[in-house]
């Protein structure tokens, strides 16, 4: 069996974006007056907290993460795991009303050699898929291609966001 090798050098700015003598990428934009398509959070409470990713993989790539700095999933907080847990379920109810996705993609990088570009800041990934979404641009041109901006994502998911009760 052959393993093809897909590069992302793209993500390199986000990468190298989060050194840690500037601190973390993710406590900034949490901690930040800011609302909106300046931060791009989606949801946030005290303990958790979803924000859209500026560097995307497909529309709609979201990250949930708690609003604390720790880096380690077993040192969560049991209400931290709960919160991350059903901010988690809303993501992929949203995922799917917004934009009816073939598939979704949820999962954690754990540590930098795991793939984490922030490896001090837990977050989980959920990134909807749809058959074919690796198009010759992305294989030949290594290029994404994303069929909207930023603003307009999220808009999309901030308006199919489930509502409480």
């Amino acid at each position: 069996m052959s393993l093809e090798r897909l590069w992302a050098g793209w993500r390199s700015e986000y990468v190298e974006g989060a050194h840690a003598d500037e601190g973390c990428v993710f406590c900034r934009i949490l901690a930040s007056d800011e609302a909106g398509e300046t931060t791009y959070i989606v949801r946030r409470d005290d303990r958790c907290a979803v924000v859209l990713n500026a560097y995307p993989y497909t529309s709609g790539h979201l990250m949930v993460m708690p609003v604390r700095h720790v880096g380690e999933l077993e040192d969560l907080e049991p209400d931290e795991a709960a919160g991350l847990w059903r901010e988690l379920s809303d993501a992929v109810r949203a995922l799917k009303a917004g934009y009816s996705p073939d598939g979704l993609n949820v999962g954690a990088n754990l540590g930098r050699s795991a793939g984490a570009g922030v490896p001090g800041h837990f977050h989980m990934h959920c990134v909807p898929r749809w058959n074919g979404d690796t198009n010759f641009m992305t294989t030949l041109a290594e290029t994404r291609m994303l069929p909207e901006a930023l603003p307009a994502t999220y808009e999309k998911v901030r308006k199919a966001w489930p509502t409480d009760g």
